[in-house]
């Protein structure tokens, strides 16, 4: 099924390419890492989108800030499509706090849903919006990182960036 037109852009960051989609209101639908070899696509999970750099500056200018350690919070009008738990359990994701994670099974708990750890799993790996809402601030209960769609590689760049994990050994030969 086909949505709505949307106005979208696509832009660099320093893990990759990524495309943001916000609708007529304003309110961002997607925001999403791109794989590297994908073209320009014409169509983005059912979103036919044409480019609008000026509507999505605010959310480019945002996640700049926030790579380059000056954004710790976001303040973009979201308008992710899901059902109430989905919606539930993203808005408790975006109470995470920069520089901290969580297990899956206590964000559970703060959705007072105690037995639900792979439901609020399945909520993080649908999760539209990345960075913004933070499910890489997610982890297992044993502390091991777990699935990203944007890929493990960059949920660690994402903690690192945040202070949560040190930067491996690699990265640092680099420095």
């Amino acid at each position: 099924m086909l949505h709505e037109h949307v106005r979208g852009d696509l832009f660099e960051t320093p893990l990759g390419r990524m495309i943001a989609l916000m609708n007529e209101q304003g309110g961002l639908l997607r925001l999403d890492f791109l794989p590297s070899d994908q073209p320009e696509p014409e169509l983005w999970m059912g979103w036919q989108w044409r480019r609008d750099e000026a509507a999505l500056a605010q959310v480019v200018r945002q996640l700049n800030e926030y790579f380059a350690g000056k954004r710790r919070v976001f303040e973009v009008a979201l308008a992710a499509q899901g059902n109430a738990f989905l919606q539930e359990a993203w808005r408790h994701l975006r109470e995470v706090p920069y520089g901290t994670t969580l297990s899956y099974g206590a964000l559970a708990n703060r959705l007072e849903r105690k037995t639900s750890a792979r439901a609020i799993g399945r909520a993080n790996a649908v999760n539209p919006i990345a960075i913004i809402v933070p499910c890489h601030r997610i982890i297992g209960a044993d502390g091991s990182l777990t699935g990203y769609a944007g890929g493990m590689e960059r949920k660690q760049a994402l903690l690192e960036l945040e202070g949560v994990l040190m930067p491996t050994r690699q990265q640092l030969l680099l420095l």
